[in-house]
């Protein structure tokens, strides 16, 4: 147990500092979600290999049992609450099951980041800008400022992430306002003017269509 006011670590270094794959898997990993330093790619794998032990005891104790395949009890419910929480973050699908957890990768967990989110909304043009944003308290989320790049974004709040109310970035004529932002928007609005006017043709009722005679030719004897 940590001294009481005392910050442990939240993640688990390398065993083997020197490894020449890995620490090339860490670099792009950096790169790619445009993190500080290699301790975010750790403090994600860490978490990651949390719910890949708890996953292996629960396919244990499924093995063990004797049982068809399930869990009962306190083991039941613990993989209830681990399938919940990861589908509620969007690390899994909603279909998923405990063995699901096992092929679970790093970029699974970083791809939940509000940092990637703002880079995948279009709300920053680059995965560096979209850092920034965030630092910079560009950046809400239901309206409340979030200044962490690196906490984990549920699938409800991500369609509540945006600019900030009094950020400069709410004006369109910002000169670092993604494009993206504005075209979103204009699409959106065309897509919903689209769909009113076809609604509109489906509930006009039909004309009535007049028919005209055409007299076929004479044959000629």
């Amino acid at each position: 147990m940590a001294y009481p006011g005392k910050k442990s670590k939240s993640y688990e270094t390398p065993r083997h500092p020197w490894q020449e794959a890995r620490m090339a898997a860490e670099v792009q990993l950096v790169k790619a979600y445009g993190l500080r330093n290699k301790k975010e790619v750790w403090k994600a794998a860490s978490m990651l290999r949390m719910y890949r032990s708890e996953a292996r005891k629960l396919l244990a104790q499924v093995a063990s049992g004797g049982q068809e395949g399930e869990l009962e009890g306190h083991y039941a419910t613990q993989s209830e609450e681990i399938l919940s929480k990861l589908i509620r973050y969007g690390i899994i699908k909603a279909d998923a099951n405990v063995d699901d957890i096992l092929s679970l990768k790093t970029e699974n967990i970083l791809e939940r980041r509000l940092q990637t989110q703002v880079l995948r909304l279009g709300l920053a043009r680059t995965v560096i800008q979209a850092r920034q944003f965030i630092t910079h308290g560009h950046i809400a989320i239901n309206g409340r400022k979030a200044t962490i790049p690196g906490m984990l974004v549920s699938k409800e709040d991500e369609m509540h992430i945006g600019y900030y109310g009094s950020s400069p970035l709410m004006s369109e004529s910002h000169s670092e306002r993604p494009v993206q932002v504005a075209s979103f928007l204009a699409d959106s609005a065309t897509t919903l003017k689209a769909a009113a006017e076809a609604k509109q043709a489906r509930e006009r009722p039909p004309e009535r269509l007049s028919l005209i005679h055409i007299s076929e030719p004479t044959r000629q004897a």
